[in-house]
C-alpha cells in the first residue's frame, strides 16, 4: 500500500504543475515518482531546481534542465516529501540528509506540495528521529545542547550531505511546539538547518491521492 500511495502522491502532484514553469523538485523515493511523471511535461516546464545530487541526476536522466537558484529567482511551486507530518501541515524532514537545500527550496517557493503516504501522517511529531546538519567541528557541542534540552543526539556516522556536513538524528522528543523549538535551534552556533519545516510549513499535502 505503501509504495502505492507513494507513486499515487507523486503522479496527483503533476496536477500543481503550470505550463512554463520553474519547479522546486525535492529528494527520496515519493518525488523519484514525482520527477517520472515531471518528464511527461518537459516540453511544457522551463526546467527544476533540485534539492540534492540524487534528484539532480533523475531530472537530468530523463532530460529536465536543471537549474540554478540563485539564477531563477523565487519560484511559483515546490514538490517535496517527508518523514512525518502532523495535523498542521508542519513536517520532519531529512532522513535522505538533504535538508538544508530541501528548505532553501521551500522558502524561495509560493506554493510547497509535500507528498506522502498514510505512514507519515502522526498526531505529533517526533516519533522519527529529527536531523539536523551541523558542520563537523560543532558535532559534540550540539549534542550537548540536545541532550539539555532532552533529547539524544545521535551521529549519522559515515554520512556526509551535499554540503560537505554532518548529520545528527535527535531521539526521544516530543515535539509540542514545532515553531519554538525549530526556531530555539537555529540560534546554536554550528547548525546548519533543522530538519523541523515548521516555521514554513507545507501549504499542500498530499496522501496518495487525495488532499489532506
Amino acid at each position: 500500500m505503501s509504495a502505492n500511495e507513494k507513486r499515487q502522491a507523486g503522479e496527483a502532484a503533476i496536477r500543481y504543475v503550470e505550463d512554463g514553469a520553474i519547479v522546486g523538485v525535492g529528494t527520496g523515493s515519493t518525488v523519484a515518482f514525482f520527477i517520472d511523471a515531471l518528464a511527461d511535461l518537459k516540453d511544457r516546464i522551463q526546467g527544476a531546481v533540485s534539492s540534492s545530487e540524487q534528484s539532480t541526476a533523475h531530472l537530468k536522466r530523463v532530460g529536465i534542465p536543471v537549474l540554478d537558484l540563485n539564477a531563477t529567482g523565487r519560484l511559483s511551486l515546490y514538490v517535496d516529501g517527508a518523514d512525518e507530518c502532523d495535523p498542521h501541515k508542519r513536517l520532519i524532514k531529512g532522513g535522505g540528509a538533504a535538508l538544508t537545500r530541501e528548505k532553501i527550496i521551500a522558502e524561495a517557493s509560493d506554493k510547497f506540495v509535500c507528498i506522502i503516504d498514510s505512514g507519515k501522517q502522526v498526531p505529533l511529531l517526533g516519533k522519527f528521529p529529527l536531523p539536523i546538519e551541523v558542520i563537523p567541528m560543532a558535532r559534540s557541542l550540539i549534542g550537548r545542547e540536545i541532550v539539555k534540552r532532552g533529547g539524544n543526539p545521535v551521529w549519522r556516522d559515515g554520512v556526509v550531505t551535499d554540503n560537505g556536513n554532518w548529520v545528527i538524528d535527535v531521539h526521544g522528543w516530543q515535539i509540542t511546539d514545532p515553531v519554538g523549538l525549530e526556531n530555539d535551534l537555529n540560534q546554536l552556533p554550528g547548525i546548519v538547518t533543522v530538519g523541523l519545516f515548521a516555521r514554513r510549513p507545507a501549504d499542500v499535502v498530499l496522501v496518495g491521492d487525495k488532499v489532506m
